[in-house]
């Protein structure tokens, strides 16, 4: 019954007909296959609709991208009617995008996690659907672990402490290029991501609290900073300052690290046909903070919406409707390891012989920590990018995490006007 009630009519009459020469334009991402994933979904629609759809090229860095969002809808320009919107941006879009609940029915909705809807609805107004969720998870190099006769590391000092031993060892074995841990420290939106999952493994809140209140200036956010910080130069490269996400798995992938944090899309990549490290990979949770920390990883994923400037709506909202679809997210789930955001795929078969570690991570997805956008509104950007340049500076060794935080505090507090965000 689930699966018939997320089967979609493909052919959508305007007023009885498709409207004549109608077409659309969409954006998504294209991160490792993601951009040929969203090809092939909306070349089946297409095929069956008979409505041409355009897949305009946006960057991959989310920070570049909302500013250029920002820009085309502040225009009110219907150059792209479908955008791929992150996690943590609906609440500042929303007066751009149209209420999905007009098109979308409610029993629909309900199969998918009911947080995602809920971070999706601005002022009762469902503005974008979750097409897939993501939590960041840790890689590793089980041949290298077992090799060394070590387990998953709990904690982070256990990962410093392996990955300097195993990175030490594979040099003088005749491997330079071995890196203890790579992970996303740019100057952009990953690095909060990052920089948010130590903090909140070791007990250090999450930047801002539900009650609005500006918590980043505490030890042990400053503990974790410290610890972060001293893998620079030692079990991390200095140019991992640089890495992105696709730039932590291209080390990663062609065999010159350990550990790599990442998000779940990496795993098909690294088990492809070409991969060097092809069925030497391992996932599990991030670390813990210590013995009084949790693991944590960032919530992420991505939802689409359509623009209130679309000069198609409905047409937008069916194609929205079927790439969010349950057999539309199974395929992208079981090709390229894409996370569903319907509770029911997680016990698919087909999908959990493709993506093993998504049934043992299933409770990491579903109790990711968030980052502080609902409560920071449309300030969520500012907050976001005082962050990480605070930290950028820290892991740069510009600034140690002691001057920097407090600093960082006093500039959040002044921009949240007492909490009142």
């Amino acid at each position: 019954m689930r699966r018939m009630a997320l089967t979609l009519l493909l052919v959508l009459f305007c007023g009885g007909v498709v409207a004549e020469n109608a077409s659309l334009s969409i954006s998504c991402g294209a991160l490792g296959v993601e951009l040929q994933l969203c090809q092939q979904g909306v070349d089946h629609w297409s095929s069956q609709t008979g409505v041409e759809v355009n897949i305009v090229s946006t960057p991959n860095s989310s920070s570049e991208r909302f500013a250029l969002y920002q820009q085309i809808l502040a225009s009110r320009s219907s150059d792209i009617d479908i955008l791929q919107i992150d996690v943590v941006w609906p609440g500042t879009l929303a007066p751009h995008l149209i209420d999905l609940s007009a098109y979308i029915d409610k029993d629909l909705t309900r199969q998918y996690f009911k947080t995602l809807i809920t971070n999706n609805t601005i002022d009762d107004r469902l503005v974008a659907m979750p097409w897939f969720t993501v939590a960041g998870v840790l890689y590793y190099r089980s041949d290298l672990l077992e090799k060394y006769e070590f387990n998953p590391p709990e904690t982070w000092r256990q990962l410093t402490s392996m990955a300097r031993h195993i990175q030490n060892a594979e040099r003088e074995a005749g491997s330079p290029r071995m890196q203890g841990f790579v992970f996303q420290a740019k100057g952009y939106e990953g690095l909060t991501c990052n920089a948010l999952e130590w903090i909140d493994s070791f007990g250090g809140g999450t930047l801002v609290n539900q009650r609005g209140d500006v918590t980043i200036g505490n030890p042990r956010a400053i503990a974790a900073l410290d610890l972060a910080a001293s893998w620079i130069g030692d079990i991390a490269p200095q140019g991992v300052l640089n890495y992105d996400e696709e730039q932590s798995r291209g080390v990663f992938q062609s065999g010159n690290a350990v550990f790599m944090r990442n998000w779940p899309y990496a795993w098909a990549l690294g088990n492809a046909a070409d991969s060097p490290v092809r069925g030497q990979i391992g996932v599990v949770a991030l670390p813990r903070g210590g013995d009084q920390g949790h693991h944590s990883g960032v919530l992420g994923g991505w939802q689409l919406a359509v623009s209130k400037y679309s000069k198609h709506p409905q047409l937008a909202a069916n194609l929205v409707q079927y790439l969010t679809s349950y057999a539309e997210q199974k395929r992208r789930a079981t090709v390229g390891s894409y996370n569903p955001t319907i509770p029911e795929l997680y016990r698919d078969p087909d999908v959990l012989k493709a993506t093993p570690f998504l049934g043992t991570l299933y409770k990491s997805f579903e109790q990711a920590v968030a980052r502080p956008s609902r409560i920071t509104g449309d300030q969520y950007a500012r907050v976001s990018a005082e962050f990480y340049y605070a930290v950028h500076e820290v892991l740069a060794g510009k600034k140690s995490a002691a001057a920097a935080l407090p600093g960082l505090q006093r500039k959040l507090e002044r921009l949240s006007r007492g909490g009142q965000w």
